[in-house]
């Protein structure tokens, strides 16, 4: 993945959100709160999918999966996140650096894209209804989600490679709570111009033509709900936290990979960050998914089981 022998680096140091030791007291018991509200919320989604045959259709096959994504995403950040509130030496050795930087990156850009195939097959169900089982067949929702996670996978892949191949030869201190990849650039004392085009080919690909589907598909959805008599307030309501919710993930993620080198602002980046990184996870299962009759009824079984 990377060859650690170019770099004198072994380690770098991670500030995190702040240096009062109150405040980082605080901010643990904030992050766990959170994670576990997450972890919770997104493991008895899968379970209840996985138990009540009829949750077995292709929306909810979308939404276990976002729920796999976003549990493997918060965890390959905020346990080391937590350990370093409470440890006088916040640090990540090289190795945990590129291993955080590599799963993280995946599952972002995984959810990227699988967001946006949601997005369509929330369009097909409301637009389309009566051709829905045959366009959204159980093969079209698994190549959906295998070219979502492949397509992540290889873009992260090669990000890593490029990113931690660097040379890291002098200051090893991030103004973060985890590996992100600005940090790590400016950083670097080697010519990181070959990463920085790979981010122009991939950023695209990864984040403006998902996003630019999704809302298309969504204004196209409301379009139609407006039209519809009964139901009409309900489903607009949901439509409309659907999108609250992508903007979110796709709004933060934008301002901390999408702006100029020269407008990266660390403090700001990092606060950014939490929102992609801890708050999304936590709210996904609840909008797309708890608030759900047949969702709330699984659960009801599967806890009293």
């Amino acid at each position: 993945m990377y060859t650690q022998n170019q770099s004198t680096v072994t380690e770098f140091i991670l500030l995190g959100l702040s240096m009062d030791p109150f405040i980082q007291v605080l901010l643990f018991h904030i992050f766990l709160i959170v994670y576990l509200t997450s972890l919770t919320g997104n493991l008895l989604l899968l379970l209840a999918v996985r138990t009540d045959k009829r949750l077995h259709t292709s929306m909810y096959f979308f939404l276990s999966s976002l729920s796999f994504l976003d549990i493997c995403w918060t965890s390959s950040v905020v346990p080391k996140t937590l350990a370093n509130f409470l440890s006088p030496k916040k640090s990540i050795s090289f190795t945990g650096c590129a291993v955080q930087f590599c799963i993280s990156l995946t599952m972002g850009q995984t959810e990227c894209l699988l967001l946006a195939f949601m997005a369509y097959d929330r369009y097909v169900a409301i637009c389309i209804p009566l051709h829905y089982n045959m366009i959204m067949n159980t093969t079209v929702c698994f190549r959906m989600i295998s070219m979502s996670l492949l397509s992540g996978c290889f873009a992260a892949s090669f990000e890593t490679y490029l990113t931690f191949r660097l040379i890291y030869c002098g200051p090893n201190t991030m103004n973060h709570f985890f590996c992100e990849l600005p940090l790590l650039l400016q950083l670097s004392c080697s010519d990181t111009s070959a990463i920085k085009n790979l981010i122009l080919v991939f950023l695209p690909f990864m984040l403006f033509i998902p996003l630019s589907l999704i809302l298309i598909s969504y204004i196209r959805i409301i379009t139609a709900v407006m039209k519809i008599s009964l139901g009409k307030s309900k489903a607009f309501s949901t439509c409309i936290s659907h999108l609250v919710v992508v903007v979110i993930f796709y709004g933060t993620s934008i301002f901390v990979y999408g702006k100029p080198e020269n407008a990266v602002t660390e403090d700001t980046d990092k606060i950014v960050a939490v929102f992609y990184t801890l708050i999304t996870p936590m709210i996904n299962p609840l909008i797309y998914s708890l608030r759900n009759k047949d969702v709330q009824k699984a659960m009801t079984l599967l806890i009293r089981a």
